[in-house]
């Protein structure tokens, strides 16, 4: 092991994910550097352990303990690459805040991320699951990722194409743990459009003149949407979404609507997209508590640890939430956030 490579052994991962569920890891490491990764690799690879890559931990649910290497990405980094005229590349280690990095481009008078604004986790988490809000997919401003392969062990560029970005949907996803990302490449411009075309965006913004905005005055605008709505994970442990909104075929959403007429829905390209905090809502569960557990009063997409929750009560409670849905609608409801242990 090189100096400053630090490996803690029966380490708690309480504070490293976003849900605060009581869960440990046999071993973690802080990952600063591809050459830290390389090594832990090595290291874990020797001693026949399995890995888990760890980000913001915004995206999953602890339901024990990691009998196995954590490698907690905290490789940093910001920078602009100018392009031409108005459009730059902002580069980030996939161990920066994305939130920050949100609005370090904001006040640098860059767009197309700002409607990603408050969205918890790591920039190298962002492809993983194609984040997205108000309008706006990390695969629309994604020009690269650089990672490690670990099918060859050697460091790759994949463009967004390489990517095969889908709805809250990657090729990292699709086939788990064999990159590790490293660097993200963004394409920004000071001259894109801003994506104003959601409605509670359009109903906190009134009456004001569209033409004047900034960057950073919508990312403003879309953090205190998001926190009407959302609860803070400091405050109220949580992920965020819980579920996708799924996606339905047209025989099936105009049968639903005929039921249901204040059904919402989104256009999609294939199907009609339908509205999973509705789904959840109309099934009762909003606002429901148990002892340790429960669904958030304003939106109903968010599962909360109140007090000592375990994983296995998080899962246990979304497995009812997804059943409910089902019988109530024909209707099955997928889980956003990656489950361990």
């Amino acid at each position: 092991m090189s100096q400053g490579l630090t490996i803690d052994e029966q380490a708690s991962l309480s504070d490293l994910n976003t849900l605060a569920v009581a869960a440990q890891a046999r071993y973690l490491v802080a990952i600063a550097s591809e050459r830290h990764l390389r090594e832990a690799l090595n290291w874990a690879a020797d001693r026949k352990l399995d890995t888990l890559v760890l980000g913001g931990g915004s995206n999953l649910v602890f339901a024990g303990d990691y009998d196995g290497l954590v490698l907690h990405m905290a490789i940093r980094g910001r920078s602009w690459e100018q392009v031409s005229g108005d459009d730059a590349v902002l580069i980030l280690g996939a161990g920066e805040n994305w939130h920050d990095a949100v609005i370090y481009a904001a006040r640098s008078g860059y767009r197309g991320i700002e409607n990603l604004a408050l969205i918890p986790g790591t920039a190298g988490a962002a492809p993983v699951q194609n984040i997205g809000a108000y309008g706006v997919e990390l695969g629309d401003t994604l020009i690269s990722v650089t990672a490690l392969d670990r099918s060859t062990m050697g460091s790759v560029t994949l463009t967004a194409a390489d990517c095969e970005f889908g709805y809250r949907d990657s090729l990292f996803k699709r086939h788990p743990g064999r990159y590790i990302i490293l660097e993200i490449r963004l394409g920004l411009s000071r001259s894109r459009p801003l994506k104003l075309g959601y409605r509670d965006l359009q109903d906190y913004l009134g009456n004001t003149d569209t033409a004047s905005l900034t960057p950073l005055d919508v990312a403003e605008a879309v953090m205190a949407v998001r926190r009407r709505k959302l609860p803070d994970p400091a405050v109220l442990p949580n992920v965020g979404s819980f579920f996708k909104n799924p996606v339905v075929d047209a025989g099936l959403y105009e049968r639903l609507h005929a039921q249901c007429p204040d059904l919402v829905s989104y256009p999609a390209e294939q199907g009609v997209k339908l509205a999973a905090a509705w789904l959840i809502d109309q099934a009762g569960w909003k606002g429901f508590r148990s002892a340790r557990v429960g669904i958030h009063n304003r939106q109903a997409l968010v599962l909360i640890n109140h007090s000592g929750g375990t994983g296995e009560d998080v899962l246990a409670l979304a497995d009812e939430v997804r059943q409910s849905v089902q019988d109530k609608f024909g209707v099955e409801l997928e889980m956003e956030p990656g489950i361990v242990g």
